[in-house]
């Protein structure tokens, strides 16, 4: 490559990661926040029904991302890839500033969750639509070998989404006391993100149209009606089944589990203190984010195919030993108390409702605080439980979370140029983006949910390894694909509709 057109693709890249970035932020500040979230816009007698309907909330975003990658894919193939992802940037942004306003449900009851849950279908829909042009964009402005490399650029995006998302929550939580973010600056990360989509509004203004695409508009053979041709092509289609259920199927759980139930798990099945989990997860995530390039570069020189099928296998043979050492890195049935610092608060609410604090101090720093809530006019009571962890555990975590986004980077960093290269031009924002949205959106989005539903299930039927039974979802579904994959797919790079 050239000074000039190096120059040129790392301007394309840098317009095309901010917008997909910033995306990727709005998209993932619901999960971050969904424990909160859950006592904000459900009712608040049933805090497991709550966060259970939050899971279930957020994962309807990625229900309907495959529309939103048919409807916004059709236009791209047809009046070109830049509008069509300055449309889903508007909508996603102002879908997630609205979702900051809305009142709590104590303040309008059944209309604040279904006010939530249309927003988050409106993101779903601009997401659909957004990878698959920036992918494209990008990929068509790349040389010939070097897809994967360019690509796996915007591969980071998601992830560097999610760690800023992260550190804007910590950082309000920092500047707030406890009190007033729980009340009003859980708000302050969505509204954030308007001023983002403003900047790379305009930085995206000014970007010319994917080459590729020109050339084929300007010669007349773009595709009169993209779906058809996708979906109505027999041969066509295969290629679409092929690569849901022969890669992006896999990808998605292997990537939902390494970064969002990997977050989830902490949080509520070992009780780690939330900023804690926020603060080591980002640590991992920005330790692991490269590797998306060198996974990404690696497969424009030994094939896309090996790369994400090892990254599948590794997931599916390690994901119970990694979730069994951090779950037992903060079992305090394992640690020594330190009895004499055991303390016990009670307390009446104005309501009557008798509030029962029990703090404790282990001999390695870690400390616990259960609070149980006796409700004076329900027969029932809620508890809470708050570890925070030592310095040595919080490591220990982190190189657990670490070892996921490696796999992560291995599934996701070359899946970009695998799906680029499946497709010709006239038709390839379309046939790209649904599988992709399919296999991330629904097998991978719908994962948090099931996954949590499964835990407290065999919680709740006193299994001892309770904690494990989430990880059968992402374990069946990746080795399922991993068999299509090894079977079906070609290990061969395709640069001949490129």
């Amino acid at each position: 490559m050239s000074k000039t057109s190096t120059k040129g693709i790392w301007k394309v890249i840098s317009a095309s990661s901010m917008g997909t970035m910033i995306e990727w932020y709005d998209f993932y500040i619901f999960g971050s926040l969904a424990v909160v979230i859950s006592t904000k816009f459900f009712p608040s007698d049933n805090p497991t029904a709550a966060f259970l309907s939050t899971l279930a909330t957020f994962a309807a975003g990625f229900v309907v991302r495959p529309f939103g990658a048919l409807f916004f894919g059709r236009l791209g193939d047809i009046i070109g890839r830049k509008y069509t992802f300055m449309a889903t940037l508007l909508l996603m942004g102002g879908s997630t500033f609205l979702i900051g306003c809305i009142p709590s449900y104590e303040t309008i009851g059944f209309l604040a969750p279904l006010l939530v849950l249309i927003l988050r279908l409106l993101q779903g829909l601009a997401l659909g639509g957004e990878y698959g042009g920036a992918a494209t964009y990008v990929a068509e402005h790349a040389p010939a070998g070097e897809k994967g490399y360019w690509t796996s650029w915007i591969q980071t995006t998601a992830t560097v989404g999610l760690f800023i998302s992260l550190m804007v929550i910590l950082a309000t939580k920092n500047i707030l006391s406890a009190e007033d973010f729980d009340n009003w600056g859980w708000r302050v990360p969505f509204w954030v993100s308007i001023v983002m989509v403003g900047v790379s509004y305009l930085i995206r203004k000014n970007m010319d149209e994917s080459p590729v695409f020109a050339k084929a508009k300007k010669e007349g053979t773009t595709s009169a009606n993209p779906l058809k041709e996708s979906f109505g092509n027999r041969y066509n289609l295969k290629f679409v089944l092929l690569a849901l259920f022969g890669a992006t199927m896999g990808q998605g759980v292997v990537w939902y589990t390494g970064q969002f139930y990997a977050m989830s798990f902490m949080k509520t099945v070992m009780n780690v203190d939330s900023s804690q989990v926020d603060g080591l997860l980002g640590i991992a995530l920005l330790i692991g984010t490269p590797f998306f390039i060198v996974f990404g570069w690696l497969s424009d020189k030994v094939g896309r195919k090996y790369i994400m099928m090892l990254g599948m296998l590794l997931a599916i043979l390690s994901y119970r030993s990694i979730y069994k050492e951090m779950y037992n890195t903060t079992n305090v049935s394992y640690k020594t108390e330190i009895v004499e610092k055991t303390s016990k608060n009670i307390e009446t609410t104005k309501n009557n409702d008798i509030i029962t604090t029990i703090s404790k101090t282990f001999t390695d720093g870690t400390s616990y605080t259960e609070k149980k809530t006796d409700f004076a006019n329900k027969k029932e009571s809620q508890s809470t439980i708050s570890i925070k962890i030592n310095s040595e555990d919080e490591w220990k975590l982190i190189f657990w979370v670490f070892i996921q986004v490696l796999f992560v980077t291995m599934v996701y960093g070359p899946i970009a140029a695998f799906l680029v290269e499946m497709f010709p031009t006239k038709i390839r924002y379309t046939s790209m983006s649904l599988p992709y949205h399919v296999g991330n959106g629904i097998f991978g989005g719908l994962l948090p949910a099931i996954s949590t539903y499964f835990v407290t299930h065999a919680k709740a039927n006193g299994k001892p390894e309770f904690y494990l039974d989430g990880l059968w979802y992402p374990i069946i579904i990746a080795s399922v694909c991993f068999v299509i994959g090894m079977v079906y797919i070609d290990n061969k790079n395709k640069t001949n509709h490129l």
